[in-house]
């Protein structure tokens, strides 16, 4: 086989396999889509207010 009937090849079964696939539904994939913006939002906030805890100990403790 030459290179160019491997690609075509490949390219066939990628095509069956992705009609195998069972793909989400357009608002499950926007409920999850927004479920992890609202955990990604949330997280940051945390480490950043640690981030400003733990700045503000270390102006009073460490650099008077």
């Amino acid at each position: 086989m030459t290179i160019t009937q491997r690609i075509n090849a490949f390219f066939k079964e990628v095509w069956v396999e992705m009609k195998r696939v069972s793909w989400l539904s357009q608002k499950d994939v926007l409920r999850y889509t927004m479920i992890v913006l609202g955990l990604v939002i949330v997280s940051a906030a945390f480490l950043g207010g640690l981030d400003y805890i733990f700045t503000a100990i270390i102006k009073i403790f460490v650099l008077r």
